[in-house]
């Protein structure tokens, strides 16, 4: 299984090719992820893992048909973003795009609005991941697709969530 770590930071991870756009002791290939086509084979790659990378680009589009395409066909995608309406995915300079619950919804097989991109992935799973002092509102939030729905729609500004993880699963 060949696996990827894309925008890996200090996050070195054994087993993966890790790389970032800094040449930091265990990067394995140092790539601008700005510029496209991206130096990988298409359907290279089994798994990819996108920790805290995505948000630091400067399309959300462009990165994620990059994704699809070095990724095999019913290759798993994992990916880690500040959500909106964050302090955190507002606060980091650096920081490009703003994700919510239903950004990656565009990229879907039989999604009314998947017209942006030729990417589609399956969504496999999505979590919503508060502070520490916020962990039962995750919990009850969590529990069903509704609940993340309605906290996504109506709950967001009252208790505001950290991070997104989702789980995609490429289909070509």
């Amino acid at each position: 299984m060949k696996k990827l770590n894309l925008g890996c930071g200090k996050d070195i991870k054994k087993g993966y090719i890790n790389v970032d756009s800094i040449k930091l002791p265990g990067v394995d290939k140092v790539v601008d992820l700005n510029k496209y086509p991206w130096p990988f084979k298409d359907n290279e790659f089994d798994f990819v893992l996108c920790s805290h990378i995505l948000e630091h680009l400067n399309s959300i589009i462009k990165p994620l048909e990059e994704i699809w395409r070095i990724t095999k066909k019913n290759g798993e995608v994992k990916i880690f973003v500040p959500i909106f309406p964050s302090v955190w995915a507002f606060a980091d300079p650096t920081h490009k795009q703003c994700y919510t619950y239903f950004t990656f919804n565009y990229f879907r097989q039989n999604d009314y609005l998947n017209y942006y991109s030729k990417a589609r992935f399956k969504i496999k799973s999505r979590k919503i991941i508060f502070s520490k002092y916020l962990k039962p509102i995750e919990i009850l939030v969590n529990s069903t697709e509704l609940t993340k729905k309605a906290w996504a729609s109506l709950f967001y500004f009252l208790f505001p969530a950290e991070v997104l993880e989702i789980e995609l699963e490429v289909l070509k």
